[in-house]
């Protein structure tokens, strides 16, 4: 669906990226068309591709916060989530008003941190739901989000003009918006991220342990069954290590149904109903990704409140549109909603 821009916009607001791998780096490249794009990086060498790509790289993080504070740009931390800490402790002597976001793959953790170190930043919570099992920021691309999901989470105070300018830049890459809050973002990754990692580290190893010969008949469904365990182990540690209540509780549910598997299997000698859910569920799936996929009925929200906002999400639908206006004129978010919701 094609969807039309407000009549009067806003000038699109500079980004200051910290981090410049495969996150960071696309999501820089993405913008570049329409926005100031700055950053930093500790590696010398993103540095060097990300200037030579066109970013306004600073040497050091005060430099490219001193960028950011001049040109009141949004800030996002875009680095392994083991270096927030001291991106925000500079963020807190450099540019401690800025809008800031993240594209951290937990964020009840991002949020309390926030709060602790630089409570006077206007945050708002994100997380890009794409990538590779490569990084760095050659393993970038400015298509890594093009009809991707975007979450952006909300709280009771959040700003809604400055949810409103991180939505903004997220459509700008080309991905779809879905406001949540951050409970309930680590509760669903934790089981549809978290958990497959953990399972993807579980089956190479189990391969593994089958010999030269496993590994050598080792074909589709064992290659995409363990893909991401070729992520680096500290990003994964990284991930799983800050999100446990939640993947305590989708491991336990796994191991359940697991264990109900080798009973039947080892009594029965069948999977029979393991088979059947799983397909079943692998189904759903399916049809929910096809119905996001053929469109949907298109809401306008005029200057929406953080529950309507988040009803969005809760009913599995996106945000397309974000007009920002200009000369204090409303806000206006344009929402596409599944026609036929999942039940």
């Amino acid at each position: 669906m094609t969807v039309p821009p407000p009549a009067a916009e806003a000038p699109r607001r500079a980004v200051c990226i910290l981090g410049l791998g495969l996150i960071g780096g696309s999501l820089g490249r993405a913008l570049l068309p329409t926005r100031q794009v700055g950053g930093w990086s500790p590696g010398e060498d993103s540095r060097r591709l990300a200037a030579a790509a066109g970013f306004a790289v600073a040497d050091d993080l005060p430099g490219a916060l001193r960028w950011a504070d001049e040109r009141d740009a949004i800030v996002v931390l875009a680095a392994e989530l083991t270096a927030f800490t001291e991106l925000l402790r500079g963020i807190a002597r450099y540019a401690p008003h800025s809008l800031l976001t993240d594209v951290g793959s937990v964020k009840t953790m991002v949020s309390q941190q926030v709060s602790t170190i630089t409570p006077q930043a206007r945050y708002v919570g994100g997380h890009p739901m794409a990538g590779t099992a490569e990084s760095g920021f050659g393993a970038g691309s400015a298509e890594l989000f093009r009809g991707r999901t975007w979450v952006t989470t909300l709280a009771e105070h959040t700003d809604p003009l400055a949810w409103a300018e991180v939505a903004a830049m997220a459509i700008d890459t080309g991905a779809r918006v879905v406001p949540t809050t951050d409970r309930e973002h680590d509760a669903a990754v934790a089981r549809i991220s978290h958990l497959p990692h953990l399972m993807a580290l579980t089956l190479a190893q189990a391969g593994e342990q089958g010999g030269p010969l496993a590994l050598r008949l080792a074909a589709g469904s064992f290659a995409d069954g363990t893909r991401v365990a070729a992520t680096r182990p500290e990003l994964i540690r990284a991930m799983c290590e800050n999100n446990i209540e939640a993947l305590v509780n989708a491991l336990d549910d796994a191991l359940a149904m697991l264990g109900v598997g080798r009973a039947s299997l080892a009594s029965t000698r069948s999977i029979a109903t393991a088979a059947t859910l799983g397909h079943q569920a692998r189904l759903q799936f399916e049809r929910q990704r096809d119905r996001r996929d053929s469109g949907g009925t298109l809401l306008t929200l005029t200057d929406p409140t953080v529950d309507q906002l988040l009803d969005v999400g809760a009913s599995g639908g996106d945000v397309v549109g974000v007009g920002l206006g200009q000369g204090g004129s409303p806000i206006e978010v344009r929402a596409e909603l599944p026609e036929n919701p999942a039940p």
